[in-house]
């Protein structure tokens, strides 16, 4: 290369490299606030990575152009409201709201900043939206079920345990969602032959108390709600399943995968990839009151062979043939 040329192309370089650094320098850095309703040790944690890695396909990158602000409410209603402030307070341009807990605690503290939910159950019944197709205001997202399933649950929990006479239902009181599912479980009940009564979800030493004070008659079975305290409170409805022999039906697969009977209910992971991607397109311009709320593609049925083993209990091959996963 002449040095008339090399020199060129060190100034043509040089003058660049500002340009380059203030082009870098002037991305705009973008703030999503994250609220989950469960507490840090749940299994909430692989659907906040699923969301994360998504939005990273999306080319939103933690640290460079955007930062990621996660809250844990830890089923909590005061502690929900507190971080609910601190995320509008940031501010966050978007916040996703990953359960009803989190939802109901954002829309208390905010009408503007858009809001992305996730396993949420009945959004319009509880007032979050004004429908599905237009939800209006700021707040759009993805629906966890539809009421109709929680009367499969009584159903499937007949099948795989037809000795079953007496279910509790272990629901949040608090949320119109918990008083739904159990209205619809209630309603199917007669017709299967099973009564029903409600175990209301507060302090797991309450809990415990309820669930013994039940297993102590016969021919008693479980059916778990979909709430974040469900989630907070995991480990201990399995484990007093286990101890007191009783079949249970849970409303999400982990439930099953650490040791529950049967689940039925939507992919959880689905759930935090939509809300990524509601995300993405709510930072590039849209607004929460254009997209519509989504309600489940598909439901899935997840088996424990292991635990019905350990409750005595032989699964129908109806009920094997029809499950999406087997665990031995």
């Amino acid at each position: 290369m002449r040095r008339r040329d090399f020199i060129k192309v060190i100034t043509g370089s040089a003058a660049a490299w500002p340009l380059a650094a203030l082009a870098q320098q002037g991305e705009r850095m973008r703030r999503i606030g994250v609220l989950m309703g469960a507490a840090v040790q749940t299994d909430q944690r692989a659907g906040l990575a699923v969301f994360k890695e998504i939005l990273h396909q999306l080319g939103w990158i933690d640290g460079r152009n955007v930062r990621v602000e996660v809250r844990w409410a830890g089923g909590d209603p005061v502690e929900a409201r507190k971080d609910a402030e601190e995320l509008v307070a940031l501010p966050a341009d978007v916040i996703m709201a990953a359960g009803q807990l989190p939802l109901q605690a954002l829309l208390q503290a905010t009408r503007s900043v858009p809001i992305v939910f996730s396993s949420v159950a009945d959004p319009v019944g509880s007032g979050f939206v004004d429908s599905l197709a237009r939800p209006g205001g700021n707040a759009t997202g993805f629906v966890l079920f539809e009421y109709a399933l929680a009367g499969k649950w009584v159903e499937l929990l007949k099948q795989i345990a037809p000795n079953v006479t007496r279910v509790a239902v272990l629901r949040d009181a608090a949320l119109t969602a918990g008083i739904g599912q159990f209205a619809v479980i209630q309603s199917v009940a007669p017709s299967i032959g099973v009564d029903v009564s409600a175990i209301n979800m507060r302090d797991p030493g309450q809990i415990e108390q309820d669930i013994t004070r039940f297993a102590s008659s016969a021919n008693g079975g479980l059916i778990v709600t979909g709430s974040a305290l469900a989630v907070v409170h995991q480990n201990l409805t399995v484990a007093l399943a286990a101890q007191h022999k009783l079949p249970a039906v849970y409303y999400r697969r982990y439930f099953v995968t650490s040791g529950g009977l049967i689940s039925y209910g939507p992919d959880s992971d689905e759930q935090y990839r939509g809300a990524a991607h509601y995300v993405d397109r709510i930072l590039k311009g849209e607004r929460p009151a254009d997209l519509p709320v989504q309600t489940p593609a598909k439901y899935e049925l997840v088996i424990n062979l292991k635990t019905a083993k350990t409750l005595g209990l032989s699964v129908p091959q109806s009920l094997l043939s029809r499950a999406d996963e087997v665990i031995e």
